[in-house]
């Protein structure tokens, strides 16, 4: 790892760059610049692990290696041959490169990859006598190419898998919305960690676990391993004192209610196992209940939710009854804020609220919206001569 603070790049789902940036700088980074996707911060070695441990709405940590300009593939090889794998790659450690390319000067990403995986091989072999192999699934040491236009940057990947992952969740499930971005969009919405939350749409319980995970103060990483634990150059007395920190921050309980609802039991039963494997199971409480009858047995401040766009749950008929269900849900919480993920801009009506504020998201190949809403109290009826009794 890097001992000179460097410009790392964090990666996340488009719409979610302020989070990110203001995540940045609360770990303590002086020098942060939103770009698409992302944002670039300045680390050295201690920041970097603790934005890989910490980050909630990042997918991805990557500390920079090398780069420079390129026209062709034989460009290319050369300027990954001048990077010193030698110090970064270990000949008994297995490797990958993942590679995007976009408005470059070549089109084919994979070929890019192979160019870059030949420069590491030969670079190694010819200053340690043997070379490192290449892993196509959990390497050592994971290499990230970004090409755009003639700019060709490589990084190490310090999380390997996708930040995403927290090591909670038993089984991957249908959904468009992942753990990162549940935890951006609680950020984003503004939510003080500290009032009511409910999701009446809870599916597997994303939304609700990661809200429990942002209240105890527990680190997204915390229940999982990360690639840079495995570098030639990692530091592991580091790494140990960061686990302790976390665990040390961990709040063992809440004075107020974080509560998940879903039609489908089996998607409840899948949320609790979720909480239980992340160690919040205390934090939160689920149960099978449909949106247009549920009430929760307390006020909630915050409502957020995630109903079916169309594109993998539901359809048709099924799609405009869920929207309509939790547009009644939520008429039974006067004085909340709602906030509602969709894909679908032509569903939203069905909610029967207009929305005050509305932020574009690109999850995945979808464009969705995060749209917020203030459910207002029900205006009193007049009093009638039936009323009053004449």
């Amino acid at each position: 790892m890097t001992g000179a603070r460097s410009r790392h790049l964090a990666q996340c789902t488009r719409g979610l760059e302020a989070v990110l940036a203001d995540e940045l700088r609360a770990l303590g980074s002086k020098s942060v610049s939103e770009v698409a996707g992302g944002a670039l911060f300045a680390a050295d070695a201690e920041l970097a692990c603790r934005a890989t441990l910490w980050l909630r709405s990042a997918v991805r940590v990557l500390e920079p290696v090398g780069g420079g300009r390129v026209g062709d593939f034989d460009q290319l090889y050369e300027l990954a041959s001048r990077i010193r794998w030698e110090d970064l790659v270990g000949p008994r450690h297995t490797f990958s490169v993942h590679a995007t390319v976009s408005n470059a000067p070549f089109t084919d990403r994979h070929f890019a990859a192979l160019r870059v995986k030949d420069a590491v091989v030969d670079r190694i072999r010819a200053r340690r006598g043997s070379r490192p192999d290449v892993a196509r699934h959990d390497p050592d040491v994971p290499l990230r190419l970004i090409v755009r236009g003639e700019e060709a940057l490589v990084f190490r990947d310090l999380a390997g898998d996708s930040l995403h992952r927290r090591g909670y969740r038993p089984v991957q499930v249908k959904s468009p919305l992942s753990e990162a971005v549940a935890a951006g969009l609680l950020l984003l919405a503004g939510w003080d960690r500290a009032s009511p939350l409910v999701d009446p749409m809870c599916g597997s319980g994303t939304f609700v676990i990661e809200a429990a995970a942002l209240a105890a103060d527990r680190a997204p990483g915390y229940g999982r391993s990360f690639a840079a634990e495995r570098f030639p150059d990692a530091a592991p007395a580091l790494w140990r004192e960061l686990r302790r920190e976390a665990r040390d921050r961990l709040r063992p309980r809440l004075d107020f209610a974080l509560l998940g609802a879903d039609r489908h039991a089996g998607a409840v039963g899948i949320a609790a196992g979720s909480a239980r494997a992340a160690g919040l199971a205390d934090l939160v409480r689920f149960q099978v209940a449909d949106a247009a009858v549920f009430e929760p047995p307390f006020a909630p401040r915050l409502v957020v939710a995630n109903p079916p766009w169309g594109e993998r749950l539901g359809a048709g008929s099924e799609l405009v009854a869920s929207w309509r269900a939790l547009g009644t849900f939520l008429r039974r919480c006067p004085g909340a804020v709602a906030w509602v993920l969709s894909g679908a801009p032509e569903l939203t009506r069905h909610l029967g609220l207009r929305a005050s504020r509305r932020w574009p998201l690109r999850i995945g190949q979808l464009d969705a919206r995060w749209l917020r809403y203030e459910v207002r109290p029900a205006p009193e009826r007049a009093a009638t001569p039936t009323d009053r009794g004449s």
